[in-house]
């Protein structure tokens, strides 16, 4: 896995994680101020990815996502949607047992 911090389309500073296969597996779910504080998210999401709290849900469309929290704060979410809640549940516990080890 590897981070990627930069601009979104927009314009505004965020930050993506990315498979061995170039798939986007989760992303910060905001923007940011400036590079330097997204990439401060990213370092602070890969060093709490295993004690965050992983939630699946429902989005409006019915599929299924997840999102990472700490306290109230969510941390990260889905790169993408799942068909099941299941699926979303393994793509969660995939990112929280590897995000650690990711390049930044």
């Amino acid at each position: 896995m590897r981070f990627h911090v930069g601009n979104d389309t927009g314009g505004h500073p965020s930050w993506w994680l990315y498979a061995a296969n170039n798939r986007l597996v989760a992303w910060a779910g905001e923007s940011f101020s400036t590079i330097s504080n997204a990439r401060r998210a990213a370092e602070a999401f890969k060093a709490g990815a295993k004690s965050a709290r992983y939630e699946i849900y429902s989005d409006a469309g019915g599929r299924y996502r997840w999102r990472a929290w700490r306290s109230s704060d969510k941390v990260a979410s889905s790169g993408e949607a799942f068909s099941n809640e299941q699926s979303a549940r393994r793509a969660s516990e995939n990112v929280r047992d590897h995000a650690g080890g990711a390049d930044l």
